[in-house]
């Protein structure tokens, strides 16, 4: 009984303190345009005034050797993120919110081209966590229709070029 006693208590403990797991969303099409065409939409850090339609104007900057960038928002609101890696010869970036109007915390996306000839796929996944008064339903909601859109938006770009 005394076992029982201290394991009771210690097992919720253990499970209070056992980190949430992230959220993902993974969204991909196919476009009908050469991976070069696609990444030269894409690719540029700041091109996603370009092609997403829920952007207004991206402006990029440095802070403390790290390329950030903020995104008006169409309807006002803004995003800052900052780039955390880049491969051109692989044809991917990934970047981070620092601070964001969206329904999540911890956010980090990565977009990606893939293919050969005149057909590529568009990859664009991201893990994250709710934020705070948000469901996970709410967070992975907001961030597939982001992903969506742009995804649609740069098919649409790329195969016109």
């Amino acid at each position: 009984m005394t076992a029982l006693k201290i394991a009771a208590p210690l097992a919720t403990i253990v499970l209070m303190a056992t980190p949430a797991f992230a959220l993902d969303v993974a969204k991909e099409t196919e476009v009908n345009a050469t991976p070069d065409k696609v990444w030269s939409t894409v690719g540029d850090f700041c091109a996603i005034a370009d092609w997403h339609p829920a952007v207004a104007s991206c402006e990029e900057s440095d802070a403390d050797g790290a390329t950030q960038r903020t995104l008006s928002l169409e309807g006002g609101g803004s995003i800052l993120e900052e780039l955390i890696a880049r491969d051109d010869e692989a044809m991917s970036y990934t970047y981070r919110i620092l601070e964001s109007p969206l329904p999540v915390a911890n956010y980090e996306s990565t977009i990606s081209v893939l293919g050969e000839g005149e057909m590529s796929t568009l990859s664009w996944s991201g893990t994250f966590d709710a934020a705070e008064g948000a469901t996970d339903e709410d967070a992975t909601g907001a961030i597939g229709g982001i992903y969506d859109a742009g995804l649609a938006s740069i098919a649409e770009k790329a195969a016109a070029m």
